[in-house]
């Protein structure tokens, strides 16, 4: 599946069991900026391309009971835009990526009470009935590849706590006349002494 005119988007490709039955959906998406919400400090600044291919793994557990199981496994490479943790600038990141994932249909683990995961469930997703979207998958992808805190520069002196002036950029007074309101006391008790 290729994307182009008349092409379903990222946003159309639904992922069902059904549809892998007889063989695999190989797929190669050019994502647009803007077509994904990723988080409040972050965007898409240039095209997106993901490649790759899901296949039905059918899970036997037992003589009667079948799990239908998709395995997605794909790549991508974009650039993004994600605000310095400290001065709110934004910051060029260029992503590239992979990922094997696991999804397992809802209702397959949807015991009642709690029981322990073995240490292979951990990297299980899950789908709901409809199937499973592939732009949830990448956006998620994305999001758990991009770093933790990004900063414009490590010496970076963001912004100044009482006007919100951009450190980086222009010096602000705040820092010559504000005083620490913990001093306030003293100072009644300076004035009182001068007396």
């Amino acid at each position: 599946m290729t994307s182009g005119p008349g092409s379903p988007t990222l946003e159309d490709v639904l992922i069902t069991p059904f549809d892998l039955q007889k063989e695999p959906l190989v797929f190669t998406q050019t994502i647009a900026p803007g077509t994904i919400e990723y988080a409040a400090d972050t965007s898409q600044i240039g095209p997106l391309p993901v490649e790759g291919k899901a296949d039905l793994i059918v899970e036997h557990r037992g003589p009667s009971e079948e799990v239908e199981d998709i395995r997605v496994r794909a790549s991508y490479d974009g650039r993004f835009e994600v605000l310095c943790a400290r001065c709110l600038d934004p910051v060029d990141v260029p992503l590239k990526g992979s990922f094997d994932l696991l999804f397992r249909p809802e209702e397959a683990d949807a015991e009642s009470g709690e029981r322990a995961i073995t240490e292979d469930e951990t990297e299980i997703g899950y789908y709901g009935k409809n199937g499973l979207l592939l732009e949830d998958v990448v956006r998620e992808q994305v999001l758990l590849t991009l770093p933790g805190r990004t900063l414009c520069t490590q010496d970076c002196k963001g912004l100044c706590a009482n006007c919100g002036q951009n450190l980086n950029t222009n010096p602000c007074k705040c820092a010559e006349t504000a005083v620490d309101p913990r001093w306030n006391a003293l100072q009644g008790l300076a004035g009182s002494l001068k007396q």
